[in-house]
């Protein structure tokens, strides 16, 4: 990596203007090209991990520096996500189509939040929101919004249900969900006003799910109590472990009791678009929102996710407040301004990045990568459960395998972590931890459009080699 040195201060003068020429942009566009080609063609050639934490000097000169080595440097620290062997979190990977479709987006740089402004763009938002309902299973009522990831969209999710299901006094309402769903759930409930006292955190079951018993007894209890129960969220795929609660259910509890279902499919509502996924996601399509986040599922780089509500009036209610210069909303319009369902005002257009991958790749590429993902979970539960020195907690219901190394309860803590810091040290995978039943755990979760069959093969070979050297004499 060339390295870039200087004094840590912004130039007086930089050596473009503000609205560059055509043969400036071509120049500097070129260079950028050219960064990022080499960029792509390194990619799985180098370590998943830097652990350079230097601070990033400023070039002292503006673009007059050599750029690529600029943005070499800026880039060379950290972890790849875009790595074919990078198996931590939730990985994406980032089609680089829809990197286009953003740089087209930015440069024309066109307000695409309201239809008056860009009726084209706008229609296009709608059509893969559109598309998104048909997968999920939504008919004709259902609306939606691309919004910058998950969190926003379990934020909208959890306002749009209160607005729908509770009154102006809504501190009596109660959520329910598993003590696995995502944390950013618990932060849209304190955003959206509402404090511990109106959350219920649930014990998950031996399979990591969400349990109906358990949740029908805090209804009861609640109501008992004079509180309001409200809204139950359901997970198309934890994050910790993949494992899929319970959803049809969990939407007969809601109908029963008249609670608002919703369905965090941030992580694994894509897999809905393959046959294996489609059935063992049966009764997301009852849920009255859900979350999908292409940035994961559908590959795309980070910033794009989405909410689906079934009944659109309920979104449109919930954000109906609009400026005076505004053009009003006719409810039952075909096409719905972004504006009009998400708190977003300002917002870049992104329908483009996500209808551009499609258009370019066709949906059948995306549901061959997405059964491989499924191949490839059970692949690697496989050859985890054949190792002797391991205890695998699941079986991979997506595409997320979970495990930790045996050990006498006072040990087990520290030697997974040993592993994990040998794995993470040896550079050639990137793997990731979590807390599972009170112990440290290690996780595989292949999610990337560039990760393999090798990949994983070389992820339980580092495995085994870790293993080897934090056990020693296995």
């Amino acid at each position: 990596m060339r390295k870039v040195t200087g004094e840590v201060r912004w130039p007086e003068q930089g050596v473009l203007s503000l609205d560059p020429g055509v043969e400036e942009w071509r120049s500097l566009t070129g260079e950028i090209e050219k960064f990022l080609g080499d960029q792509l063609a390194s990619l799985g050639s180098g370590n998943t991990l830097s652990n350079s934490d230097e601070s990033m000097p400023m070039a002292d000169t503006g673009a007059a520096q050599d750029l690529g080595a600029y943005l070499g440097a800026l880039f060379d620290s950290g972890f790849d996500a875009a790595h074919p062997a990078f198996m931590a979190y939730i990985p994406g990977g980032g089609l680089v189509t829809s990197a286009l479709a953003d740089w087209i987006v930015k440069t024309m740089n066109r307000y695409g939040t309201a239809r008056f402004a860009s009726p084209r763009l706008v229609d296009l938002e709608n059509r893969v929101i559109r598309t998104f309902a048909d997968w999920v299973g939504y008919g004709e009522r259902a609306a939606g919004v691309l919004t910058t990831g998950g969190s926003l969209a379990n934020f909208t999710a959890l306002v749009t249900a209160r607005r729908a299901m509770l009154s102006e006094d809504f501190l009596g309402g109660v959520i329910y969900c598993s003590d696995q769903t995502h944390h950013s759930v618990m932060k849209a409930a304190n955003l959206a006003g509402f404090s511990k006292r109106n959350l219920r955190v649930l014990e998950a079951d031996d399979e990591f799910r969400l349990q109906p018993h358990r949740l029908q007894n805090a209804i009861a209890e609640d109501r008992a109590a004079g509180m309001t129960p409200f809204l139950v969220i359901g997970s198309a795929g934890t994050t910790n472990t993949g494992s899929i609660d319970p959803l049809p259910a969990l939407a007969d509890i809601c109908l029963q009791e008249n609670l608002w279902f919703h369905v965090d499919g941030a992580y694994g509502g894509a897999f809905v678009i393959t046959e294996r996924g489609r059935a063992r996601l049966a009764g997301m399509e009852r849920a009255d929102s859900i979350t999908l986040d292409p940035h994961k599922g559908l590959f795309l780089p980070y910033g794009t996710g989405s909410i689906l509500v079934k009944e659109r009036d309920a979104l449109i209610e919930a954000h109906e407040l609009r400026g005076e210069y505004m053009p009003d909303v006719d409810h039952e319009q075909a096409y719905l301004d972004p504006l009009s369902l998400s708190v977003e005002l300002s917002r870049e257009h992104r329908g483009l990045k996500i209808a551009l991958p499609l258009m370019l790749h066709g949906t059948d590429a995306f549901v061959a990568a997405l059964d491989e993902k499924l191949d490839l979970a059970q692949f690697a539960y496989q050859q985890l459960i054949e190792i002797s020195e391991l205890d695998v907690l699941n079986a991979p219901q997506l595409s997320t395998v979970v495990f930790r190394l045996r050990a006498a309860p006072e040990d087990r803590d520290r030697l997974n972590r040993a592993l994990y810091e040998n794995v993470l040290g040896g550079g050639r995978v990137y793997l990731s931890p979590t807390i599972l039943a009170g112990d440290f755990a290690l996780r595989i979760s292949i999610l990337s459009h560039r990760t393999h069959r090798n990949e994983v093969e070389q992820a339980i070979a580092e495995l085994k080699r870790g293993i080897a050297e934090v056990l020693p004499g296995t």
